[in-house]
C-alpha cells in the first residue's frame, strides 16, 4: 500500500509546476507523513541560492550539501551555520571538488550568460566517489516574462585501474511565464529526468573532471531539444490548431468548395 502510495504521489509531482513544487510537497508530506522520508529524498526541488560569507561568492543549496541545517559552501568548504562536526571530502577528493567548481564556473558564463553553479563531490567506498552538479538560471522578468532553469546531474564514478565508469541521473526543471496584453497569461512549465552511462580513460585524477564535464555537457544539450521539441514544440502545435490566422468566411468557403468538389467525384464514381 505505502509503496503505491508513493508511486501515485510521484507521478503527481512530475505533472505538477516545478516552480510550486516546495509547497506542493509539504502538503503531500502532512497527507502521507510515514513517507515523508521517501518523498523528501525522491522530489527534486527548485535550487536555492545562498551567499558565501568566507568568497562572498554565490552556492546553490541542494541535499548534497547540507548537514543537519547547515549547507557547505564549495568555495570555502565551510558550512553555514557553522557545524564544526560537518561532513567534509577527503584532502584528494576537495581538489577535485575545486577544480570541478572553476570549470562548471565558466561552462555557466559560456553557456547560459549568468546564473550560478556549484559542484560538490564525497568519498564512497574503495576507488569510488560521487558529486553532484548543479545550474541555476533565473530570468530577470524583462519584457514580463519570468522564468527559470534548474538543472541537478548526480554521477558515481568507480575507477579501475586506468578506466573509470561513470553513472550520470540529470533532471532539468524549467519554467516560463508570460503575461501580455496581446497573449494574456501563460504558464510553460515542467521537468524531465535521463541517465546515462559511459567509460573513460583516466591517466590522472584531474582527467575526471574534464570527463564528467563532457558528459554533463553532452546531456543538457540533448535535454535542451527534448524539452523545445515536448514543450515548446507541442504548445506550438496546440496554438496554431486552436488560433485560425484566416478568417471565419473564408474558411467557411474553403470547407464549402471542398465539400462540393467531394460531392461532385461521388456523382462521377457512380
Amino acid at each position: 500500500m505505502a509503496e503505491q502510495q508513493l508511486d501515485c504521489a510521484l507521478d503527481l509531482m512530475r505533472r505538477l509546476p516545478p516552480q510550486h513544487s516546495e509547497e506542493n510537497l509539504a502538503s503531500l508530506v502532512t497527507l502521507l507523513p510515514d513517507l515523508t522520508e521517501d518523498l523528501l529524498n525522491s522530489i527534486d526541488q527548485p535550487l536555492k541560492v545562498q551567499t558565501c560569507a568566507k568568497s562572498g561568492k554565490e552556492f546553490l543549496l541542494c541535499e548534497y550539501n547540507r548537514d543537519s541545517n547547515s549547507y557547505r559552501s564549495p568555495w570555502s568548504n565551510e558550512f553555514s551555520p557553522p557545524l564544526p562536526e560537518g561532513t567534509y571530502p577527503s584532502s584528494k577528493l576537495r581538489k577535485l571538488e575545486i577544480s570541478a567548481n572553476e570549470a562548471f564556473d565558466t561552462y555557466r558564463e559560456l553557456y547560459f550568460e549568468g546564473g550560478v553553479s556549484s559542484v560538490y563531490f564525497w568519498d564512497l567506498d574503495d576507488d569510488a566517489f560521487a558529486g553532484v552538479v548543479l545550474i541555476k538560471k533565473v530570468g530577470d522578468g524583462t519584457r514580463r516574462m519570468k522564468g527559470a532553469w534548474d538543472s541537478i546531474h548526480v554521477f558515481e564514478t568507480l575507477t579501475k585501474g586506468r578506466n573509470a565508469h561513470y553513472k550520470l541521473t540529470s533532471t532539468v526543471m524549467l519554467y516560463m511565464v508570460t503575461n501580455k496584453p496581446e497573449l494574456g497569461h501563460m504558464n510553460l512549465s515542467g521537468s524531465m529526468t535521463r541517465q546515462a552511462e559511459q567509460d573513460f580513460v583516466v591517466e590522472e585524477p584531474s582527467m575526471h573532471v574534464a570527463n564528467i564535464g563532457r558528459m554533463v555537457e553532452e546531456m543538457e544539450t540533448k535535454m535542451r531539444h527534448l524539452l523545445k521539441d515536448v514543450y515548446f514544440g507541442k504548445t506550438k502545435d496546440t496554438v496554431n490548431d486552436l488560433r485560425s490566422i484566416e478568417s471565419l468566411a473564408k474558411t467557411r468557403k474553403q470547407k464549402e468548395l471542398q465539400r462540393e468538389i467531394a460531392s461532385k467525384l461521388q456523382e462521377r464514381q457512380q
